[in-house]
């Protein structure tokens, strides 16, 4: 954390903001420390936030519109008579799993679980619409990045 730290620290103050959008775009890193890392830095709290959730949703819509591309090419060359019992009653349990909670709770709880450059892309791989997934998506790094300027400011004004 202290070498991240330095690194955006260490950027021209011009440059931040694509520090703290980098650091975002990493898995686990995401739009909830981000924020933090360019607070800390001196950049205004809405800067960071703005980095943060650009870093953070850029990558997710790469990964998201690239798995759906990945979807459609395999699905239109498989017979759905070849596919073999096993996989399409996993298929039927994880669409039950995405139906019972659905794209929203997914996106805005999965980040408890796994990042979001991971949770989008296998909505997608299940058959979520990617648009639907990219939307609450974006709510949740937005969610998620306010969050995390919220919880840096209340610290900060802890220890000072």
């Amino acid at each position: 954390m202290e070498g991240l730290q330095d690194w955006v620290d260490g950027l021209p103050e011009a440059l931040q903001w694509l520090g703290v959008a980098a650091l975002s775009a990493v898995p686990w890193l995401e739009s909830y420390t981000g924020p933090f890392f360019g607070i800390i830095a001196g950049m205004p709290w809405w800067a960071a936030l703005v980095s943060a959730v650009l870093g953070n949703a850029i990558a997710v819509a790469a990964l998201v519109y690239m798995t759906h591309g990945l979807r459609t090419a395999a699905l239109s060359r498989e017979n759905p008579e070849d596919v073999p019992e096993k996989k399409r009653r996993r298929r039927e349990k994880i669409q039950r799993l995405l139906d019972k909670y659905g794209v929203p709770g997914v996106a805005i709880l999965g980040p408890f679980a796994l990042p979001s450059q991971l949770t989008a892309p296998l909505m997608v791989s299940f058959g979520a619409s990617r648009h639907n997934v990219m939307a609450w998506m974006l709510v949740s790094i937005i969610l998620w990045g306010l969050f995390s300027v919220a919880l840096t400011i209340w610290l900060l004004s802890v220890i000072s």
